[in-house]
């Protein structure tokens, strides 16, 4: 990503370029009325206001945010200067986010002590009656 402060006005090849993304997820994120670029003569060009929101946009997607997720949270952020009723929302949506992963790590943990088991249980099995192990590529290796 560049490092160069931001301009006042971009075209959406240029800003995707900048942000490492496709022209296509800027128009697809215009087309969920997540951003609204404006008409310069024949072009449509996003501000920095809109270089913002797309950073916001990715962001929250990054961290698994849904896109209805975000459309909320942005819609807040137009109706209440304040932020409060935004950050309220952020803010459960970020703990019930946390608590997702925290159940997906445990589902992650208990799959792999699983899988853990049941290589052991193979190892043995095969020890016991004197076969070799083999790689992932079929390859034969001794134990």
């Amino acid at each position: 990503m560049d490092s160069s402060p931001p301009r006042d006005l971009y075209s959406i090849s240029e800003l995707a370029l900048e942000l490492g993304i496709t022209p296509r997820a800027i128009r697809f994120y215009e087309q969920k009325g997540l951003l609204s670029p404006r008409r310069a003569g024949p072009h449509r060009v996003l501000d920095r206001r809109d270089r913002a929101r797309l950073l916001l946009i990715l962001r929250s997607k990054r961290l698994g945010f849904s896109l209805n997720e975000i459309a909320e949270y942005l819609r807040l952020y137009a109706a209440d200067r304040t932020q409060a009723a935004q950050m309220h929302m952020l803010l459960a949506a970020t703990r019930q986010r946390q608590a997702e992963l925290q159940r997906q790590r445990h589902d992650l943990d208990v799959t792999l002590a699983e899988l853990g088991d049941i290589e052991r249980q193979v190892l043995r099995a095969l020890a016991t009656q004197g076969a070799t192990e083999t790689t992932d590529s079929g390859e034969r290796s001794s134990t």
